[in-house]
């Protein structure tokens, strides 16, 4: 191989299989990814799409959107045909080319059959030679060189045994080794234009596109927000702990991305000089004398009218403001999330001891609140009934006066037909009919809520510090579910709706809404059993609500480490519960005392084989929640949303908080792909102090106002089991243990023991 000399080709047949493959490499996904397709719209799918004037005007806004769409698709589907054309132009090549070599047949060349004799190969050869002689007019250089070779193949008795014994007249084809790039690239006239080719491409092009892509995205964040955007989201969130909704509004209009300097997008006209004072002038309370930097910025100001102009309603001057408007509101739901991943942030620092003050968990909900409100076009103090078609101010009336007034979507859905084409009798039967489709299809969340501590020996009891996993089960149906059929509804969710916590459908704090749940209870809660539970005491809710206090030697909980704490209380209690109630009355009085212990106390010889399948159901649940996060996906039901400018898929957001001393305990789990159902789990850190706790598992919605649901969690964590005598290198000095004690006497988490004694 030393002496081994690399060659071009010179015929360029080889070089068709580099084309060709090169080809393939980028057609193949090009055609896969970039070929327009026309979505094919399901009939009945069709039919339910609300037809109100608002939802056709802004059909007609996302198509005027792009107005060189169907051009762009022309061009992208003539670069990958032409491609797919010259791919098969060069596989018929190659395929002719392999013919040629791979089928050399002197007779059928000359046209002569096996065993002709050689008068007959000369007259043959002659013939033909005459015909396809470079020098005539009818001349093939190539086919008379094949013809030569045949006839030597023939004549010469060599040549004739190489073809009889290897297939070639020239002998045993030896190995060889060349470029697959034609010969002219080193030709040395054209040697100039291949080095500018190349100094071109790679010194110059590939280099400025690097660099451009380089600069464009080290300026934004993981959600393509700027960066400069999220410092200030964090210099203000920690500047006001406990931030109001206006000041929060303030904070998204000022955002870099609404800067002509920053944003090339941003379009700044000369009508804006005479058309933003005006709407300036109309706008309340708009806070425009704000003096802080860049709050008080031209830029920021003329966001913060638009957004407010659009909470309202009003109407703009459809080809300046409406067109600014339309922009600045369709970035604000990707905003919005970062600026609750900043606050998120900024609270986990607080718990390191990083920053000094807290950010309050006020101040993560009210930021939650801008992203429905911005989605809908209202303010989160008016009525949900106006996020359907056709209804206005003017109309609330009819749903108040009533002998039990219609304040939320879910008490207007659980009305029978005929009363709610009362209550909505100022409608024709074509918008009725609109506002039916829209009600029907909005969200209704079956919301569960389970507690465990997974890697400790008993899962069911909670230990100071100990990690507590809270699996959420949440299933979404529509709320044409609770059309007309109040029976199977019920009947408290109305109840707790009218007193800002409804749309809990799913707690069952009595028997008769557990037996009417049941019937629809989906796989994995059935998976729970609790069948047995309901046959047993009906007191246990009562007892789960008034669980008995603590000695009162026990100490005062100290604060719980990194924003977590209580919710091992529910799930501690509730699989103590079934426990003790599945061993039917052979259980004894003192296996229902130890902490959810019963199974090993009751004597139960499948005790070893129960634990077994718990343990493999923890492992399967997992896997399957790996794979969801591995292909997670953001798309799961349109919204209704016609004053936000482009479609909107329904987000989530699910979190642990403390309302009593007002913090966070998980980060909120941003729920993307809530189809039918989902799964998820937030873990935190219980107090280290024993006591009884309570906790609140929250679900918002991002684009529905008032659709948020909020589950009580109460958490009776235990005291450290105590460290073995025999091993001595576990034992505390005296200086640590009183340094335990005096660094916290004060919990950052209230427990209900001191709720009752205030």
């Amino acid at each position: 191989m030393g002496g081994q000399k690399f060659e071009y080709d010179e015929s360029g047949a080889t070089y068709f299989y580099f084309v060709l493959s090169f080809l393939a490499l980028i057609l193949v996904p090009a055609t896969f990814y970039y070929w327009p397709r026309k979505r094919k719209e399901d009939p009945a799918k069709q039919a339910e799409l609300c037809q109100c004037p608002s939802c056709k005007q802004k059909q007609i806004i996302i198509e005027q959107s792009q107005p060189y769409k169907n051009v762009k698709n022309f061009f992208i589907m003539l670069a990958i045909i032409s491609g797919w054309v010259l791919f098969a132009f060069l596989a018929i090549k190659v395929s002719q080319f392999d013919y040629e070599m791979s089928n050399f047949d002197p007779y059928e060349i000359l046209g002569l059959p096996p065993g002709a004799t050689q008068a007959e190969i000369k007259k043959s050869y002659r013939k033909q030679s005459l015909i396809l002689h470079p020098d005539k007019e009818t001349g093939d250089e190539k086919a008379f060189m094949r013809l030569t070779k045949a006839y030597q193949a023939l004549t010469d008795d060599e040549a004739r045994r190489n073809w009889e014994k290897y297939g070639n007249p020239d002998g045993p084809g030896a190995m060889s080794f060349g470029i697959a790039l034609p010969s002219w690239i080193v030709e040395k006239e054209n040697s100039v234009w291949v080095l500018g080719l190349y100094a071109l491409v790679f010194m110059v092009a590939l280099p400025t596109a690097v660099g451009t892509w380089w600069y464009r995205s080290i300026r934004f964040s993981g959600e393509q927000v700027l960066l400069d955007t999220t410092q200030m989201y964090f210099y203000f969130c920690h500047k006001t702990p406990s931030m109001p909704l206006k000041r929060a509004l303030m904070i998204l209009a000022a955002s870099c991305e609404f800067d002509r300097r920053h944003n090339s997008e941003i379009i700044e006209r000369i009508t804006d000089n005479e058309e933003v004072p005006m709407l300036l002038r109309e706008l309340p309370n708009l806070g425009e004398k704000n003096k802080e930097q860049p709050l008080c910025r031209p830029y920021s100001i003329k966001a913060r009218a638009l957004l407010h102009a659009h909470l309202l309603r009003m109407r703009l001057p459809q080809d300046t403001l409406e067109v600014d408007r339309r922009y600045i509101v369709s970035r604000c739901p990707d905003l919005i999330v970062e600026m609750v991943n900043c606050v998120n942030q900024l609270i986990a620092l607080a718990y390191a001891r990083r920053i000094p003050r807290l950010p309050t968990i006020g101040t993560i909900e009210n930021c939650m609140k801008l992203s429905p409100m911005i989605v809908q076009g209202l303010w989160d103090k008016k009525s949900p009934l106006l996020q359907l078609p056709y209804i206005t101010d003017d109309h609330l009336k009819y749903f108040v006066n009533r002998k039990k007034p219609i304040k939320s979507l879910l008490q207007l859905a659980q009305l029978s037909g005929e009363e709610r084409r009362q209550v909505l009798r100022f409608l024709n039967d074509k918008q009725f009919e609109d506002v039916m489709k829209v009600l029907g299809n909005m969200p209704y969340i079956h919301f569960q809520v389970n507690t465990e501590v997974i890697d400790d020996e008993n899962s069911t009891v909670v230990t100071a510090g100990a990690i507590v996993t809270v699996t959420v089960f949440l299933r979404r149906t529509n709320m044409k579910e609770l059309f007309g059929d109040t029976s199977i509804k019920e009947k408290d969710t109305v109840k707790d709706d009218e007193e800002g916590g409804g749309e809990n459908g799913e707690k069952g704090e009595n028997d008769k809404n557990d037996k009417k749940d049941a019937q629809k209870r989906p796989v994995w809660m059935k998976q729970k059993k609790h069948a047995p539970a309901k046959k047993s005491k009906k007191p246990a809710p009562k007892q789960q609500a008034k669980p008995a206090p603590a000695p009162a030697s026990a100490p005062t909980p100290a604060p719980a480490q990194a924003a977590t704490a209580t919710e091992h209380k529910s799930k501690d209690k509730e699989p103590k519960k079934k426990d003790d109630e599945g061993q039917g009355e052979e259980s004894d009085e003192g296996s229902s005392d130890e902490s959810g212990s019963s199974s090993e106390g009751s004597g139960d010889k499948s005790a070893p084989d129960a634990e077994d399948d718990d343990q493999w159901d923890k492992f399967q649940k997992r896997l399957q929640k790996r794979e969801r996060l591995e292909g997670r996906s953001k798309s799961s039901h349109p919204v209704h949303c016609p004053y936000f400018p482009a479609e909107k898929q329904e987000y989530w957001w699910c979190y642990i908080c403390d309302r009593k001393s007002n913090t966070l305990l998980t980060a909120p789990a941003h729920v993307t792909a809530l189809v039918s159902a989902h799964e998820l789990q937030l873990r935190f850190t219980a107090p280290r102090w024993p006591g009884l706790y309570t906790f609140v598992c929250c679900l918002r919605s991002d684009s529905y106002i008032k659709m948020e649901q909020e589950q009580d969690m109460k958490l009776d964590v235990k005291g450290a089991a105590a460290v073995p005598a025999e091993h001595p290198q576990w034992d505390l000095s005296d200086s640590d243990s009183e340094n335990n004690d005096e660094g916290g006497n004060e919990s950052e988490f209230t427990t209900d023991d001191e709720v009752e004694e205030e």
